[in-house]
This record gives structure tokens, sequence and C-alpha cells, in this order.
């Protein structure tokens, strides 16, 4: 028995419209580590009403879903008053653009999740490409120059923003790019910016008895938004060989024109070349979104903990959460207001690596003024011999949420006092480092949405 096609919809009604970029298809939902609500939830809800998603399905085949608005609702409050809430509303029902919905696979039901937790880099932050990839990939090309031997033609190379998209894949030793539907049949194949013609498309990738598995080392899959600059460059270096063979260096191939691009592009982000630019002026990298803070006001109102895991140190996520949080200091560097919407900060912590339980990476604790780090004993201070000036000075500050490096998902764990392993929801960008890394390695039973 075969059922007709049907397309599902997961509305998230709880945010103001319009849905700015935070909440566009970028985004991935991962829900499952648990954890204790640090509030209490009783007066959060009302008797049946799921406090925080407003789900719809359409079975019809109408796209167009409606979606109900978030209006300020006067709600209990903890002390029994009414207060006005952003809440998910039947009345003042509103539609909201096909692009700006979140679709899912399976249903979430939000009643069961205690702690809600972020990535920063595409998920909270959304960089503009327009700009930001650009500087990605400026950067990479004077790299490529100036520290691996490359022609000094590259630097006068443009990007073009709109041509790659995600979920490409890149084969290194002949140079193509292709397009694969979920069967890994090859749809589309590029040799550069040059289209192969179906002849070599099946010639080369359309044996069925050996189906390549189309994977590391021999392939690299475009998976994130960081990637994409990256992409575009090896493209036109394949060209460029191709029509320029003596003026590159002997022996280098499209293996190793990748495996150099990829070195200049972990070069830029090691010596602080794209955060020093983004630092300097965020608004012209990063979108503005007003939602962020109601939205994070409202999970903690309503009784969620909320937290923030990002692979950016300390100094970076300080300027990137000011600015997204609406800090109109000038020196953004001594500003943590930004802290009070979360109960755990952890900058530096090396995802996918970090959701591996066996990972014996060390807790540190940070000091924001001085980014100091601090010994701690799974997330608990540990008594300074000598000179207690930077543990007190920390104490004296008694910042709104606790801010560490490093660690891995256990230490989270009991950070948050999490018992189980399917309450809570954690939202990112990255299908590999965020959610099935999380699933195959982190032991947490996560699900994802």
């Amino acid at each position: 028995m075969r059922f007709p096609k049907r397309h599902f919809s997961f509305s998230l009604s709880n945010f103001s419209p319009p849905l700015p970029p935070l909440f566009s298809p970028r985004l991935l939902f991962v829900s499952g580590i648990g954890a204790k609500p640090p509030r209490s939830l009783a007066n959060a809800t009302s008797p049946g009403v799921n406090p925080l998603l407003h789900a719809q399905y359409s079975m019809d085949g109408n796209h167009e879903i409606d979606v109900h608005d978030s209006r300020l609702r006067d709600l209990p409050g903890r002390d029994g008053s009414k207060q006005p809430r952003v809440w998910s509303s039947p009345e003042n029902g509103v539609k909201t653009e096909i692009g700006k919905q979140i679709f899912c696979n399976r249903s979430l039901n939000m009643k069961n999740i205690i702690a809600v937790g972020f990535d920063m880099d595409y998920t909270l932050a959304q960089y503009k490409p327009e700009t930001f990839e650009s500087l990605a990939y400026q950067g990479t090309i004077k790299k490529l120059v100036y520290d691996l031997g490359y022609p000094r033609e590259l630097l006068n190379w443009s990007f073009n923003w709109k041509y790659m998209v995600r979920g490409l894949v890149l084969d290194k030793k002949r140079g193509n790019i292709l397009k694969m539907d979920r069967h890994k049949y090859v749809k589309v194949a590029y040799h550069g910016f040059r289209e192969l013609s179906k002849e070599d498309k099946v010639g080369t990738y359309g044996n069925t008895l050996v189906r390549d598995s189309f994977d590391e080392p021999d392939y690299a899959l475009i998976d994130t938004l960081f990637s994409l600059a990256e992409a575009y460059l090896f493209a036109q270096l394949v060209d460029f060989k191709d029509c320029n063979p003596d003026k590159i260096q002997e022996g280098v191939d499209y293996a190793r024109m990748y495996k150099d691009v990829r070195a200049a592009v972990d070069l830029c982000h090691r010596d602080g070349t794209l955060k020093q630019m983004v630092a300097i002026e965020p608004k012209r990298y990063i979108n503005e979104d007003s939602s962020i803070v109601p939205m994070l006001e409202m999970l903690r109102d309503s009784g969620q903990a909320t937290f923030l895991v990002t692979n950016s140190l300390w100094d970076y996520t300080n300027i990137v959460m000011n600015f997204l949080c609406g800090s109109s200091m000038a020196d953004v560097s001594n500003n943590f207001g930004w802290l009070q919407y979360f109960d755990v900060v952890i900058t530096g912590s090396a995802k996918p690596g970090f959701f591996h339980e066996e990972n014996r990476a060390t807790l540190f604790e940070v000091v924001p003024e001085t980014g100091m780090l601090l010994n701690t004993d799974n997330g608990s201070p540990i008594p300074q011999v000598g000179n207690t000036s930077a543990r007190l000075f920390t104490e004296a500050k008694n910042h709104a949420c606790p801010v560490f490096q490093g660690g891995n998902v256990s230490h989270l764990h009991k950070l948050l006092s999490i018992e189980s392993s399917s309450q809570v929801l954690y939202v990112g960008d990255h299908i590999y480092g965020d959610i099935l890394r999380s699933k195959k390695e982190g032991n947490n039973n996560w699900k994802c949405n």
C-alpha cells in the first residue's frame, strides 16, 4: 500500500514575527540532553497548554501553513501577578512565508524539554555571505599566494557567493564537483566550472556494480556554510591548472590543490585574520536580529535553562554576543550583560569532539574581564595556592552565569544537573558536527529535529 506524499510542517510560533535569518532553514534542531529545571515550572504554563511550540501538521498538500503570531500575553508570573509574556496564542493567526518556516521529519513535544542550548556561529550569529564569505575567500587567496607559493594572479580573482550551495561533493583527485541524490547517484557533475557530458559523467560515476562511497579521503563534503568559499576557490584552481599547467608547481595535482586550500583556510582562522575584521565592524558581517533577546527571555521565563556551546573562544564570543544582544557600549570587551540570558556558556568547545563522553578535555573557568583560565574540578572551583586574586576577582564580580572553555558533554550534564538524555533541545547549523557525531559517539540518546 502506498501513501500519497504529504508535507509535514513544524512551525515555531513562539517567536515574534517576522522571523529573522536566525530561523532560516539553515538551522538544525537537536533534542536529547536532559537537565533538571533550574527554576520552577509551576507558574510557567496553563494546564494542557504546550508552553513553547504550537505545532501544526498539514496533510492536504498545502505548503502555506498557518503560524500563529506571538503576542504579549498576560500570563501568571512567578509571584502570582499578571505579567506580559511573548507567547503563542491560537488567536491572532498570521501567515508566515515558507522561507521562514521550519520543517522536520518528526514531532517534538516541547513540554518535555527542560533546557535549550544554542551554537553561536551561523546559528545565533547569521553571517552575511556577501561580506563574510568574501572576506574568508580573500583571506584564503592571500595565504595561498604569500604562504604557499601560488601565482600572484590569484589576487585578482573574485568570489560569487551565490554560486555554491551546501550538499555538494568535491572529487579531490579528479577536480570535479558533484551533485548527488540520496541514493548516491550523481545527477550533475562539473570539472571546475565546466559541466561534464552525460557520457563522461556515466563513464566516471555510473558503475552500479562498484558504487563509490563518496567519502573521505578522496572526496570532501560541502556541508557547512564555512566551506562554500573554499569549494568555489577549488573550482577556480582546477580551471586555472587546466588552462595554465606551467604556472602551477610541478607535482601539484587536484588533490594537492584542495589540501592547500584547506591549509590556507585553517591559517586564516588560526591567525585571527577573519575574526579581527568581524570584531572591528560586526554590523558589516553579521545580520542584526532583534528577536534573539525576547526569545531567550521567553525560554527562561517559562522555566527552561538556556546554554551556549560554541567553538569560538571567549574574546570573540563576547564581541559577537554583545552585538546580537543589542549592546550600545563603545567598548564591549568589558560589557557582559548578555550573560544574563544564559545559565551556562561554554567557549572553545572543540565540537564535534565535545559530544564524546570519553573526551578527556579539561574544563577551565574563564575570567570574563581578563580571559584568564582557571582550573576546575568538573566545573567546581579549585582552591588556588598562593596568589588567589584571579579567583577572588571572579567571585567579587558575580556574573549572571559562569563561562567555561573546553570540557565535554559530561561536564555540561553536571553543570545543568542533567539526569536524563531526552530533555534538552540543542540548536545548531552543522548536521555532522552538531547532530550525527553526538548521536554516534555521545552516548546520550539524542533525538534529532
